[in-house]
């Protein structure tokens, strides 16, 4: 059967989910000047991640901007893992940006615009009833072993992993990953120079925001499809 666009289902700053003629299945639209490399370079990483038996939302590529996904019903739980100090850390804990983390370090946010998605410990979120506790470690678990595929598949193309975000859902008893992994959800250094190669040239004026994309999108995407 041939996927039909439905009624849109949310809208977000980046992105706009519509649901289609298929049961479960929803069409993920990246919409932003970036959004093409956003669409591409998660797929790639979505497919990685699938090979490696993790369990996603991606079903398939439908155009530059389209990604054809499970539907799922996202946990509220925004799960940061980090591998170097940078950001909120490094500002919370007084360490130099850039330190690098022994043990991978995973926290834990209420994803809820309206309250600036404060971060949670394990007592929170089962107060909030967001997830049961065999829930909490499965996401725990699982975004550890996203970071042990991610991390030296990303090394490998030059680039240094420092921490990204991760979104996940249920679709009925099963979890998986959901939402995007890309420059706007990952912090991605140059491996040799450490420029930054993601949203923090947005987010801290430091300009070319669009060549750091793409040299990211020549990496992953570009190289491994052999048009680089």
């Amino acid at each position: 059967m041939k996927v039909e666009t439905r009624e849109k289902l949310y809208e977000g700053k980046a992105k706009i989910v519509y649901a289609t003629n298929q049961p479960g299945v929803i069409i993920q639209y990246f919409k932003d000047d970036k959004g093409v490399v956003n669409n591409r370079m998660s797929a790639t990483l979505f497919e990685r991640l699938e090979r490696a038996g993790v369990p996603t939302h991606y079903l398939g590529t439908l155009s530059d901007r389209e990604m054809l996904c499970r539907k799922l019903e996202i946990i509220k739980i925004e799960t940061i893992v980090r591998n170097l100090v940078a950001g909120s850390l490094a500002k919370r804990t007084g360490l130099e940006e850039g330190t690098p983390i022994k043990e991978p370090i995973v926290e834990l946010y209420y994803k809820s615009d309206p309250l600036g998605d404060p971060m949670l410990n394990d007592d929170h979120v089962r107060m909030l009833k967001l997830a049961v506790p065999a829930e909490l470690a499965w996401i725990r678990r699982t975004a550890l072993r996203i970071n042990g595929v991610l991390r030296p598949h990303l090394l490998r193309r030059g680039l240094l992993l420092v921490d990204f975000k991760l979104e996940f859902g249920r679709s009925g008893k099963k979890l998986y990953l959901g939402d995007e992994i890309s420059p706007d959800t990952c912090r991605l250094w140059d491996r040799t120079t450490r420029e930054k190669l993601d949203k923090d040239r947005f987010r801290r004026d430091l300009g070319g925001v669009e060549e750091a994309y793409q040299e990211v999108y020549r990496r992953l995407v570009a190289a491994a499809s052999g048009t680089a």
